[in-house]
């Protein structure tokens, strides 16, 4: 199977686990409409359609505005659309991280030769709402210990995929970096785990420091890229 046939039947697959939330919270579950199915299948067969070994990118859990809706992690209508050429029938709404992230694969090379040597996803797969709002698996405490095997079940199913176990990035600096070193330190997924400002962050406090930041992302994935890691 190549990398993309995997992500497709890993994702036409996943369903919420048996897992009782804590009182209000809901999981996000946009892979039942088939427009997203849609969606992402045609993202994972235009730019993983191989076996090559790529380098995984950790962000907390789908939002309702990207991968939400188009299943494709930081990658919101309009990016599907105008980056990827990939028609959809999605309100054209952008996603503030999905801004910042599409700067940083243009600038990286586009979306072929990012897709070549990465592969971003979520520590959880799902994403959680409550009164209407996104939230973060880390956001309670009980939600977080309650999705804690969910979240090590899908690292290690989604490595089998491909991923090098060299390097990861996670994207986020706190409570996602907190949480994912601890994991990691006790499992061992990856030799190194390197941290990076979380995309909503640089684009709502950081916004003059852009270039910046996008330039921290790009020689990051330069290091790390499979074959290139120098720890």
């Amino acid at each position: 199977m190549t990398f993309a046939d995997q992500v497709i039947a890993f994702t036409r697959d996943l369903r919420p686990p048996d897992i009782p939330l804590p009182p209000g919270f809901e999981w996000l579950f946009p892979y039942s409409q088939a427009e997203t199915m849609e969606a992402l299948t045609a993202f994972y067969q235009k730019y993983y359609s191989d076996t090559r070994e790529r380098t995984f990118l950790f962000g907390i859990n789908p939002g309702r505005f990207g991968a939400g809706v188009t299943g494709v992690p930081f990658t919101d209508p309009v990016r599907l659309e105008t980056e990827c050429g990939i028609a959809n029938p999605f309100p054209k709404k952008q996603e503030l991280s999905a801004q910042f992230v599409w700067m940083f694969i243009n600038a990286y090379g586009g979306a072929d030769a990012f897709c070549r040597d990465f592969y971003i996803t979520s520590l959880s797969p799902l994403g959680f709402v409550k009164d209407g709002i996104n939230i973060n698996y880390y956001d309670d405490r009980h939600l977080r210990q309650a999705t804690e095997p969910f979240i090590i079940w899908n690292i290690r199913t989604q490595l089998d995929f491909g991923g090098s176990r060299e390097a990861a990035v996670c994207i986020g600096e706190g409570q996602n970096y907190k949480m994912f070193k601890k994991l990691n330190d006790t499992h061992g997924f990856f030799r190194e785990l390197i941290p990076l400002s979380h995309p909503r962050f640089v684009m709502q406090y950081r916004r003059r420091r852009l270039d910046e930041f996008v330039g921290q992302y790009v020689d990051t994935l330069a290091r790390i890229r499979p074959g290139q890691h120098s720890a």
